[in-house]
C-alpha cells in the first residue's frame, strides 16, 4: 500500500513536469518555433480546434514562421486566432502561405518572459508540494488505522520527501534553462 502511494506521487510529480516543460515552450524566445503555435485553438466552422490540425508550419529563417493551413477557408479565422493570441505578432496572408514575422524582443520584454516562466515555475513547485501533502495524508492515514506500522511510513515519509525535492530541483533546472534561452540575445 505504501508504495502504491509513493508511485502514485511520483507519477503525478513526473506530470508536474512534463506540464511546466509545455508551458515554457508555450512562452516563446527570440527563434521561431511551431511550439509557439501549439495552445492556439480556430473557430473552424463552428467548433475549437487546435492550430496544429489546421495547418503545417516551417521555420526557414530565425523569426519567420510559414503557416500553410490545409483548407484556404480556414486562413482568415487562423489569423484572427493568432492576433488575439498573447504572442504580440501580426500574421500576413500572402495568398499561398500565412507569414508570421517575430519582432526582436525587447530587453522589458524578455524580462517579462522570464517573469512569465518564474511564475509558472512556482506554480508547478505548488502542484508538486500539494501532490506530496496528499500523499502524505494518505501515509498519516494508514499508520492511524493501524495498517502499516511506524517504521514504514516514517521511511515512506524521508522517500517522499527525496522524491518532492528531486522533482522541485528538475524545476528549477527547467527554469534555469528557460531564463538563459529568454535572456541570450
Amino acid at each position: 500500500m505504501i508504495d502504491e502511494i509513493l508511485l502514485e506521487a511520483e507519477e503525478k510529480m513526473g506530470k508536474a513536469i512534463d506540464a511546466v516543460r509545455s508551458e515554457f515552450a508555450n512562452i516563446r524566445t527570440g527563434r521561431a518555433n511551431s511550439s509557439m503555435f501549439s495552445s492556439l485553438t480556430v473557430d473552424y466552422y463552428g467548433a475549437p480546434t487546435p492550430m496544429q490540425q489546421l495547418a503545417s508550419f516551417q521555420i526557414p529563417e530565425a523569426r519567420t514562421v510559414l503557416i500553410s493551413p490545409y483548407d484556404r477557408g480556414a486562413v482568415n479565422e487562423i489569423i484572427k486566432a493568432i492576433r488575439e493570441s498573447n504572442l504580440g505578432v501580426n500574421p500576413t496572408d500572402d495568398g499561398q502561405v500565412i507569414r508570421v514575422s517575430l519582432p526582436a524582443l525587447t530587453e522589458e520584454r524578455r524580462k517579462e518572459y522570464v517573469k512569465q516562466a518564474k511564475n509558472k515555475a512556482e506554480e508547478s513547485r505548488i502542484s508538486i508540494r500539494g501532490i506530496r501533502r496528499k500523499s502524505k495524508d494518505a501515509l498519516d492515514k494508514l499508520k492511524k488505522d493501524g495498517d502499516a506500522g511506524e517504521d514504514e511510513v516514517e521511511r515512506a515519509e524521508k522517500e517522499l520527501e527525496a522524491l518532492t525535492k528531486r522533482h522541485v530541483d528538475q524545476v528549477d533546472e527547467v527554469l534555469s534553462v528557460k531564463e538563459s534561452e529568454l535572456l541570450t540575445v
